[in-house]
């Protein structure tokens, strides 16, 4: 790994995570962790290029069909991969299955750009955790087994205390907070060789009173009815968040300009 390195161009490739939901921008659309690493990157490289592949929804199979073969192509310096998360939640998973594609998304990647960047993404505190734990677990060492194998570096999210905290997590409890993705972007950045901006993006928030039981049974209730319930009725019916949509960004283009990457970098 290089240290304070320069990096002309990088490549997203994922689901939700990576497509930056729920770093919610006034104008209704998101930013999150990527976006926020491509401002920092593109401040210390003149005609830094980006491109973010994500949809939000999309299984381990549709990434490697629908993105890998883009992002291979564009050949660029760093592509992060992120995927396999949203399999392991689903009632039935084939994790054989989810392993074989996870490789051969790797195997693609890999030879096609100078660094691959795969993540072991957070959990949030809670029994949906618990429950799934296992099938992370086992998606997890596939991780690391296929980083070793082909020079990948692994962001490890999943084992940073700070990442596990409720109020890190919006209310669907899906998805992080705008708080959450600096923090991600800070570890990428920090994994690639940069120079730290935060060396506390690990360490747990500060302790606080937590709501009461009345507060906590009203935010379950209105977890239920806004995101639950839909995440249900869309798995009954084979739909899911992300039909239709395009990725985020699609295309290798420049990523605006150096000062006001910079901006963009310091939220």
């Amino acid at each position: 790994m290089q240290t304070n390195p320069t990096h002309s161009s990088l490549v997203a490739v994922g689901d939700s995570f990576t497509e930056g939901m729920s770093d919610l921008l006034p104008d209704g659309s998101y930013r999150g962790w990527a976006d926020l690493l491509a401002a920092r990157m593109a401040a210390r490289s003149p005609g830094f290029r980006y491109a973010n592949l994500a949809v939000r929804g999309k299984l381990i199979g549709q990434i490697v069909d629908e993105q890998v073969p883009v992002a291979a192509a564009m050949k660029a310096d760093v592509v992060t991969l992120v995927g396999g998360l949203n399999d392991t939640l689903r009632p039935k998973c084939d994790m054989g299955r989810v392993r074989s594609l996870l490789t051969e998304a790797v195997e693609r990647l890999a030879p096609s750009c100078g660094q691959l960047v795969l993540m072991r993404s957070p959990g949030r505190q809670g029994p949906v955790l618990e429950r799934f734990r296992p099938r992370m677990e086992e998606l997890y060492a596939c991780v690391d087994a296929l980083a070793e194998r082909h020079g990948a570096l692994v962001v490890d999210l999943y084992g940073a205390p700070s990442l596990a905290d409720p109020r890190l997590w919006d209310m669907d409890r899906l998805h992080l907070t705008g708080e959450g993705h600096r923090r991600v972007a800070e570890a990428v950045w920090q994994s690639l060789g940069y120079a730290p901006e935060d060396t506390e993006w690990h360490t747990p928030m500060p302790t606080t009173v937590p709501p009461g039981w009345a507060a906590r049974r009203a935010a379950d209730a209105r977890f239920a009815r806004q995101h639950l319930l839909p995440w249900i009725g869309r798995r009954l019916t084979g739909r899911s968040s992300g039909d239709g949509r395009p990725p985020k960004r699609p295309d290798l283009l420049p990523y605006g300009d150096a000062p006001a990457a910079a901006d963009a970098g310091q939220v």
